[in-house]
């Protein structure tokens, strides 16, 4: 009997559901129970990478008993990313609600009608004036914290790269959407936790919610960060009742406050958008500038053509809008890191209406996840499981290429990472030199690959080595010591 329940159990992953599709048999409701416990216990990224490598570019397995597609075909990716039926997410609406993503928000609102009131904020903030804005905030940002390098290094005078990133990212973000005073430190730390809870809380079944203790220190981080943006964004409705001139003021977060003042928004609707606003950066960016930095100090041949394009475009300035177009080597530095060693993997959708994706019909309301990362490594680029600027040396054709997705439901700041992270760059290589620790890189480091791929916390493969270069000693003396 034991035997019998046992091969039912192994069959469930083995058979193929119909002669249609490829992914795990649904064998009496077993092969469900066991895809969504995949998930929980491989993690999101993970779990689609294995059935993809096990059933092939598209594949049908259930989460919450719900049918989910897995796609890593870059002609059913581009059809999902195109169409407006697709620009709903989908996710435990217990975990949303926790989290306060349920509804609300730009990031996971599910709420197609809702979403598309709220993305204009966004859409005006990350675009135009603000573009330009950036790139001066990004520079000064990185300076002044490279200035204060003491704060991000270790006992063994070693600098934590992936902290310093995140302050830098945080800080940026404060000062062109919000514009209050915070404390840099505890504010990035809670932002880590509640992007755990998101994480850990993103797919739970419902009978997780059930259990108090289970879930009190999830509910706990999101109640900590929501709290503590409550308390800044109460100081910016301060702010913007004694000024005087309010057109200097009229950020990202003081758009939201007058549009609630107006009805058109609820004070949870302001509080969420500045939430999410705020942790955007220091969550995903951070870490895909993290990993960059690893990336340089593994490839100094690929720094040096850098360093070449950098002094012949900006020389001794600080970087400015008009040199952006000019960074051909540092955008496709950019683009090839984000295809290699990607942060954001996958995207995470509901079918909004039937539809039939390369031949495959698609019902009302399934859940699609398109694996892009793994898409990235399996079309078109030449080198495609190698770090090498050769795969973007020719146009790429952008169905081949999404790290930022396309279409109605794209990634709203897709323009504006771009501008930061070549101004962070650009920055920070003129002033210093960066190394890993002997002996360690990028395949070294431990990595959690579930809502997002991150590097897993206190593993001393985070540290790494900034030098100054030795014109930046001679062109504004010793302000940074070696670190």
């Amino acid at each position: 009997m034991l035997r019998g329940v046992f091969l039912s159990v192994s069959s469930a992953e083995t058979k193929p559901l119909s002669p249609c599709f490829s992914g795990p048999g649904y064998c009496m409701g077993i092969g469900p129970l066991i895809s969504h416990g995949r998930f929980l216990w491989m993690g999101v990224g993970n779990a689609c990478n294995y059935y993809n490598k096990t059933y092939g570019d598209f594949v049908r397995v259930w989460i919450s008993g719900e049918e989910t597609f897995i796609i890593s075909k870059s002609s059913s990716v581009s059809h999902v990313m195109k169409h407006w039926h697709y620009v709903s997410r989908f996710g435990s609406k217990l975990g949303l609600q926790c989290i306060g993503m349920y509804e609300n928000g730009i990031i996971f609102n599910n709420n197609p009608a809702h979403w598309k009131e709220i993305r204009p904020f966004f859409t005006k903030a990350l675009s135009g004036p603000g573009l330009v804005r950036m790139i001066a905030i990004c520079v000064e940002s990185t300076t002044e914290h490279l200035d204060r390098l003491q704060e991000v290094t270790t006992e063994l005078g070693n600098i934590n790269a992936l902290n310093l990133m995140r302050r830098i990212m945080l800080d940026t973000s404060n000062k062109l959407f919000l514009g209050v005073p915070l404390d840099e430190n505890a504010i990035v730390l809670k932002i880590q936790n509640y992007f755990d809870a998101w994480q850990a809380l993103l797919l739970k079944p419902d009978i997780f919610f059930k259990i108090s203790w289970l879930c009190k220190k999830y509910k706990d981080a999101v109640k900590d960060l929501k709290g503590a943006m409550e308390i800044l964004i109460e100081q910016k409705r301060q702010k913007l009742s004694t000024v005087e001139k309010l057109d200097e003021h009229m950020d990202f977060a003081s758009q939201l406050i007058f549009a609630q003042n107006r009805g058109d928004l609820t004070a949870e609707n302001v509080n969420q958008c500045v939430l999410e606003m705020m942790i955007a950066a220091p969550d995903t960016l951070s870490v895909t500038l993290f990993f960059m930095l690893i990336l340089i100090a593994e490839h100094p041949t690929v720094e040096e053509e850098m360093m070449r394009e950098i002094e012949t475009v900006v020389g001794d300035r600080d970087i400015q809008s008009d040199d952006m177009p000019n960074l051909k080597i540092v955008e496709n530095f950019i683009y090839e890191s984000m295809r290699y060693q990607p942060v954001v993997d996958l995207i995470m959708r509901k079918a909004l209406q039937d539809d039939v994706i390369d031949g495959y019909p698609v019902k009302k309301g399934t859940n699609i996840i398109l694996n892009i990362g793994r898409m990235h490594k399996l079309e078109f680029f030449p080198k495609p499981n190698e770090f090498s600027l050769e795969n973007f040396e020719k146009n790429v054709p952008s169905r081949y290429f999404q790290p930022f997705g396309f279409g109605p439901r794209s990634c709203v700041g897709k323009f504006i990472a771009m501008v930061m992270m070549k101004a962070i760059l650009v920055t920070l290589l003129r002033r210093c030199r960066v190394q890993t620790m002997k002996g360690r890189g990028l395949n070294n480091i431990q990595k959690n690959n579930d809502l997002s791929m991150h590097p897993i916390e206190r593993q001393p493969l985070l540290e790494m080595v900034f030098t100054p270069r030795r014109n930046e000693n001679e062109n504004q003396g010793d302000g940074m010591d070696q670190h």
